[in-house]
């Protein structure tokens, strides 16, 4: 009993360190951007919020306790987040990472965590979710007292966001014509859709997808991009308002991230590269009579993403890679 109390008290600290993050101007000659600065979150990217969220009510129900194993997969911020928090609040993490994981990602786990299970069997898609998720479910088998986030079925997961990253776009943007949102475990969607929808009705909401990935019925193919997309439909995607959809080429996607850091001085990663080259593309087809607001949420920075998206070399070479492809337009379904 005393120990569990403990592990309250030690929640209640690291609560602390969820703060509401800024919304920032950007210039644009044909619409009025705004860009939500998640990467100013503590742990470092827009992970923090639900992989708090998720851990807070699994203590609070009892399903996670003083020596409890948390075991997770992930592609990078979200296992990031819970080893940070699980160390805050000394619970073992065990990561399922995969050879896709960026080499800064996988060198911050290796240090917060005591151990790290990396996968090397590719699944039916082609990509390593599948086999990670298998690996899952073997440790919790293994493991006795052990316990799964599941982030791409935590309702929790979509609460966070809901509750914090939703509330405080409303808040702070009474205002709002368009929202563009990347989705991968779709908790972010499935959240801050359902308030902007409670909130500013008239906003319209535009999920944004990775070519490659099958989320929204696409055929699947490798993707070299983590964070953005992936290899199975998550459940949590049945609980997102979506108006329209946009998908975007790899290509694309380090084009936007490069445009970013030079016109914006925005330091972000692939998920946030993708998002702005939906909303570019999107509003490029469109006569304006007047400039809409539209906003967007900047999930990272771009320093898990100097060994592919910020490598000039490796840039060139997808670009070479995708030459074959250049006059077609990205798919919208």
């Amino acid at each position: 009993m005393h120990s569990g109390r403990k592990l309250v008290e030690r929640l209640a600290l690291v609560e602390k360190i969820i703060r509401e993050t800024p919304v920032t101007p950007l210039r644009d000659e044909r619409i009025e951007l705004f860009a939500k600065l998640e990467y100013l979150n503590g742990i470092g990217s827009v992970k923090d919020r639900p992989a708090f969220w998720i851990l807070k009510g699994a203590i609070q129900r009892g399903e996670v306790g003083p020596g409890t194993s948390v075991i997770e997969s992930s592609s990078g911020n979200f296992a990031c987040a819970l080893a940070a928090f699980c160390r805050m609040l000394e619970l073992d993490f065990i990561p399922v990472i995969d050879p896709n994981i960026s080499p800064y990602y996988e060198s911050v786990l290796r240090s917060q965590c005591a151990r790290v299970v990396k996968v090397e069997d590719r699944d039916d898609s082609g990509g390593f979710l599948k086999t990670r998720l298998e690996t899952v479910q073997e440790l919790l088998k293994e493991i006795p007292d052990s316990y799964w986030p599941n982030q791409y079925g935590n309702p929790d997961g979509m609460a966070a966001h809901y509750r914090l990253t939703g509330e405080e776009i409303a808040r702070s943007m009474p205002r709002l014509d368009y929202i563009f949102l990347g989705v991968s475990s779709a908790g972010t969607v499935a959240g801050v859709s359902q308030r902007i929808r409670e909130r500013i009705p008239a906003a319209r909401i535009i999920a944004v997808d990775a070519e490659g990935s099958v989320i929204f019925g696409q055929p699947p193919q490798r993707r070299w991009i983590p964070g953005l997309g992936s290899s199975i439909t998550p459940p949590l995607l049945r609980h997102a308002i979506v108006d329209e959809v946009v998908v975007v080429r790899e290509v694309d996607t380090i084009a936007a991230c490069h445009e970013l850091l030079d016109l914006h001085g925005l330091f972000v990663g692939g998920s946030t590269g993708t998002v702005y080259s939906a909303i570019q593309r999107y509003f490029s087809r469109m006569t304006l009579r007047v400039r809409p607001r539209v906003l967007f949420l900047c999930c990272d920075r771009g320093t898990a993403y100097l060994h592919n998206i910020y490598d000039r070399r490796w840039a060139a070479w997808r670009a070479q890679e995708s030459a074959p492809l250049a006059c077609a337009a990205g798919a919208d379904v």
